[in-house]
């Protein structure tokens, strides 16, 4: 049986890695013959997650068509977010909770795509309509991811199916999510061991809006003066990034404890960033409170600025 290969996106977050192990798992119990590889190296978070639960990092590849002629996505759709050789690559499954764009296939395909706070919720979903056992490691691990993307619950992107999953995988697991989840994402707040340009790759996107090219990255802090003490320097970076092609590039700074974002913005699209939030750029920065979703509050409202 031809092998296949499952990954998420570029610079991948806990729940990219994840659903990717988990897709990969239960598509074997099914009878393929996968493995689930990464497109990047793991953020300190997921470092913190597999080693909790015992779990082996999939190996990192950049490019996939020299070892398989087809592939499965996990979070993500978006070709620029995808693997270099995407489109030399036939696409049979794709798992997501992000918006559809930029994404044809010439071959019909198995897509599962929902409005929940993680592709690793869908994961679950899955599982349970298939009626296949999750192990308790891989509990473990999927627990992690939704309590990630949707920040223990607290993300305006968090659904009843995300609770529900969360609840159910926590038993699985013998987990308690109240104790362990700040501990988990305070492990991905440390930045001060981290260069500028590790921080604004480590959980970096790249979209088109309007046919212009906007890299949104992102970092978890307990507080923000942690990353703004470098604000020179993390400038410097993102000018250089723009200069590679980008029409933005901007840094989502997000205080977990808070649950706010402060934006870092650098670009010559800047005014559309104020169009989109209705305030003004302070020294290249902008506060918003009950902010913490790229997905559903940065990313919707950027691509609604463009378009006017």
């Amino acid at each position: 049986m031809e092998k296949q290969l499952v990954f998420g996106h570029k610079s991948p977050d806990t729940d990219a890695i994840v659903a990717a192990i988990g897709l990969s798992y239960l598509e074997n119990q099914l009878g393929r013959n996968t493995e689930a590889v990464a497109l990047g190296d793991p953020t300190a978070e997921t470092r913190f997650v597999l080693d909790y639960f015992g779990e082996t990092m999939p190996r990192v590849i950049t490019k996939a068509a020299s070892e398989v002629s087809t592939v499965m996505l996990v979070d993500h759709n978006e070709r620029q977010q995808s693997i270099a050789d995407i489109e030399q690559l036939k696409i049979s499954v794709v798992v997501d909770h992000h918006c559809l764009a930029n994404f044809t296939t010439d071959r019909p395909l198995y897509y599962r795509a929902e409005p929940v706070g993680c592709t690793s919720t869908i994961l679950w979903e899955l599982f349970n309509e298939l009626n296949i056992a999750i192990p308790v490691k891989l509990a473990g691990l999927l627990l992690s991811a939704i309590i990630s993307d949707t920040l223990l619950l607290k993300s305006p992107t968090t659904t009843l199916f995300d609770r529900r999953a969360l609840a159910n995988l926590a038993t699985i697991a013998q987990v308690d999510p109240a104790f362990y989840g700040p501990k988990m994402l305070r492990s991905g707040t440390q930045v001060d061991t981290k260069s500028v340009q590790q921080l604004l790759g480590a959980d970096a996107k790249d979209f088109i809006m309007v046919d212009h090219a906007v890299k949104i990255a992102n970092v978890n802090v307990v507080a923000e003066a942690d990353i703004f003490k470098r604000q020179a320097v993390f400038e410097q970076a993102m000018q250089r990034e723009a200069d590679t092609g980008y029409d933005l590039v901007i840094l989502m700074v997000t205080n977990i404890l808070l649950g706010q974002v402060e934006l870092l913005v650098i670009g010559n699209q800047i005014k559309i960033v104020e169009t989109a939030f209705n305030k003004k750029l302070r020294q290249n920065r902008m506060q918003l409170p009950n902010v913490v979703s790229r997905k559903k509050q940065i990313v919707p409202a950027l691509m609604a600025a463009f378009k006017r």
